[in-house]
């Protein structure tokens, strides 16, 4: 393995290893909006073994979306990893699907997403329709993508089944709830046709960063007095 891959594998590492001394009650106290001031970063690692190549790909979209329901309050843009306030990496599964972690980039709030493989450590009846269809394994890794970001954003859980970012310990039919996404789907491409949040996560997205008017500077007219403020 290469130097530079080998040191970030090492500092993925003891990221999770801090992780895995969290509740998911201390998880959520982090999670909170970034600052959108100015655009914010993201960087994608490379996908090692255990992934598909296109998994960066599904992150990249996850990630657009996202950008297209803030509109114009929020900016999402590539970036160096060190100066990446989001950023997603590819971890071995423990029975999971994602996990979000609080980091902080040059000062300033940010958050590290890690993207667990659909594999067999995520059930039977999941092993079973991911083998028999691949564009349903992609539904899997493009919502899993799609809710870490939102938790990166500073969206915390839901109870309700419509959302991206509705919570599994709540109940529910897990392989429905993936289910629905894929219906959508006739081929690979269509994911990026559906953004796959609901109503309320936008509008919570929207809540969490309020858009910004942007103010042209215009030369007064002939003959106007001082601007009132």
């Amino acid at each position: 393995m290469p130097g530079p891959l080998k040191r970030r594998a090492a500092a993925v590492g003891i990221a999770l290893a801090a992780a895995a001394l969290w509740s998911s009650a201390a998880r959520a106290q982090f999670i909170a909006p970034l600052d959108a001031s100015e655009p914010i970063g993201y960087f994608i690692a490379p996908v090692p073994q255990g992934f598909a190549a296109g998994d960066r790909e599904l992150a990249t979209w996850a990630l657009r979306a996202w950008d297209r329901a803030a509109g114009k309050a929020v900016s999402l843009r590539p970036a160096p990893e060190a100066q990446a306030r989001i950023r997603v990496y590819w971890v071995e599964g423990n029975g999971s699907y994602g996990e979000m972690r609080p980091i902080r980039v040059n000062g300033r709030r940010g958050a590290a997403v890690f993207v667990r493989p659909v594999d067999a450590a995520l059930g039977a009846e999941i092993a079973r329709r991911v083998n028999s269809d691949p564009l349903f394994r992609e539904t899997i890794m493009y919502l899993t993508c799609l809710h870490e970001v939102g938790h990166a954003l500073g969206l915390t859980h839901t109870r309700d089944f419509r959302d991206i970012m509705y919570s599994f310990r709540f109940g529910g039919d897990i392989e429905a709830y993936f289910e629905r996404y894929r219906a959508r789907l006739r081929r690979r491409a269509d994911i990026r046709r559906w953004p796959g949040m609901s109503a309320q996560d936008r509008q919570r997205l929207r809540d969490l960063y309020p858009r910004r008017e942007r103010h042209r500077n215009r030369r007064p007219s002939a003959g106007s007095g001082p601007a009132r403020r």
